[in-house]
């Protein structure tokens, strides 16, 4: 059999190697999504003038803060309150799950240049 030193041996060798790997961020290449760059609605029960109002928001938050999607999260919930009142809320993001409780008639479900989510909502 093997020994345990050995084995040993064996281990910190293997874990050596598992956390001496690069620890820079990965470059992800989106150029196959260049022809995304228009606001898509999956699901609203908005009505259509309060959707639009909504989407414009997002796409204008999202322009006026790329790659910083808690800027343009706040920037959305801050507009929508002032628009339409309290309490809503901006979920943004490029994989997430998502099962809430909202106001009926309140709810936008959106994607921005082919890999940003966007949730829009009014709490109850």
């Amino acid at each position: 059999g093997i020994n345990a030193e050995y084995m040993g041996h064996l281990l910190s060798v293997y874990f050596f190697s598992f956390f001496s790997m690069s620890t820079a961020p990965c470059k992800i290449d989106r150029s196959h999504l260049s022809g995304f760059n228009y606001a898509l609605v999956k699901l609203s029960d908005m009505p259509d003038e309060m959707r639009t109002e909504a989407k414009e928001t997002v796409v204008t938050a999202i322009e006026k803060f790329p790659d910083n999607y808690e800027g343009a999260s706040k920037f959305v919930k801050e507009t929508m309150d002032k628009k339409f009142g309290a309490s809503w809320h901006c979920v943004m993001g490029e994989g997430f799950g998502f099962e809430i409780t909202y106001e009926l008639k309140h709810l936008m479900y959106m994607f921005f240049g082919g890999y940003i989510a966007v949730l829009v909502f009014k709490a109850l």
